[in-house]
């Protein structure tokens, strides 16, 4: 039995990615001898943009 092997362009896995929205989440954490400094969580929300998706803030007047 044999997989077929496909190549994608990477065009056209962005767009299969962006139209279903990607989600990128990472935590960061700056420290010196086991002292914490400075922590930074990430978070963002990828997607493509689309008349029929609601924008998730208000629009200027």
């Amino acid at each position: 039995m044999s997989v077929e092997q496909q190549r994608v362009a990477l065009v056209d896995l962005l767009d299969r990615l962006l139209a279903g929205g990607v989600v990128l989440t990472g935590d960061l954490t700056l420290s010196i001898a086991d002292v914490d400094l400075v922590r930074v969580d990430l978070k963002a929300l990828i997607s493509a943009v689309n008349d029929e998706v609601p924008v998730p803030w208000e629009q200027p007047v």
